[in-house]
């Protein structure tokens, strides 16, 4: 095995090993951010829901109160409005969605399906908890979730959702007595669940892991380049004269020319030992044959 393949086969293990640090480095740096991005998003999301139910508590119900006698109008519900203002979103970005759902909601357009439900009995059951991030498959691709309990602190929102009894006559002529009622004060009732695809920046984190992998080996094989001529012109090149040199010695030939070897390195000086050996022998020769 010559020196050329010795070295090459450690500098490409070096240089692999390296590669495969860098990779996965670079792979958990992109995708890490391309979830942080998402994350974002989310709670940019469910931070203008809020603003948008809070608007309708303090704003818009007090000016239809007075019309709650006549006909219940779901504008003053909170999630109603922030899940109506969403809809219009979705008409440009139909992959995300704001939803509002409970366990016993008074409009069942808000029942919470399976995996909702399994949401909510989380966040239920870790009074403590008050987010959870996850991530879900769908035919769109995957889909990340941010989730965040819905709990009545004021009193007096209980006051439609208590007994059916207690609610006004026209929210029980618009979504029935069967439902919405026996809430209780400081239980998670539901939960607020943000939800925004996660295929567009995973594409974009993929190119630029790619990108990044490209650079790498461009630049990884030509390091090995730049060190296989060095290899070649500071080390191969001049042992392979200092041998034939010797070569040439060893076979008598005492007036071959002495070696020349430019630079202060380990290899000039191989070749300044090797030029003091072949003069002391040949002064040697030269004084046995007197």
């Amino acid at each position: 095995m010559g020196l050329r393949l010795k070295f090459n086969l450690v500098l490409m293990a070096g240089l692999l090993a390296g590669l495969g640090l860098a990779s996965l480095l670079s792979y958990r740096l992109a995708f890490d951010t391309a979830r942080q991005q998402v994350l974002s998003e989310a709670a940019l999301m469910s931070a203008q829901a809020d603003a948008i139910s809070r608007y309708t508590v303090e704003e818009v119900a007090p000016l239809i109160a007075s019309q709650f006698a006549r006909r219940f109008l779901p504008q003053s519900v909170p999630a109603w409005a922030a899940q109506t203002n969403f809809r219009t979103v979705q008409k440009t970005m139909a992959d995300y969605s704001y939803r509002t759902v409970m366990l016993n909601p008074t409009n069942p357009a808000d029942l919470a399906n399976d995996w909702q439900a399994g949401i909510i009995d989380s966040l239920k059951s870790n009074a403590d908890l008050k987010e959870i991030v996850a991530e879900r498959n769908s035919p769109a691709g995957p889909i990340l979730t941010m989730s965040r309990p819905i709990v009545i602190k004021d009193p007096a929102c209980l006051a439609c959702h208590s007994t059916p009894e207690a609610a006004p006559a026209s929210m029980i002529d618009l979504y029935g007595a069967k439902n919405g009622f026996n809430w209780k004060l400081d239980e998670v009732l539901g939960a607020r669940i943000v939800s925004v695809p996660m295929s567009v920046p995973l594409a974009r984190a993929w190119n630029s892991f790619t990108i990044v992998m490209i650079w790498l080996v461009g630049i990884f094989a030509f390091v090995l380049l730049l060190m296989n001529l060095m290899l070649q012109f500071v080390i191969i090149r001049p042992v392979r004269r200092i041998a034939a040199s010797a070569n040439e010695v060893s076979l008598g030939n005492m007036d071959a020319p002495e070696i020349v070897v430019r630079g202060r390195d380990e290899i000039s000086t191989l070749g300044d030992a090797f030029n003091r050996m072949r003069r002391s022998l040949a002064n040697a020769m030269k004084m046995l044959e007197g």
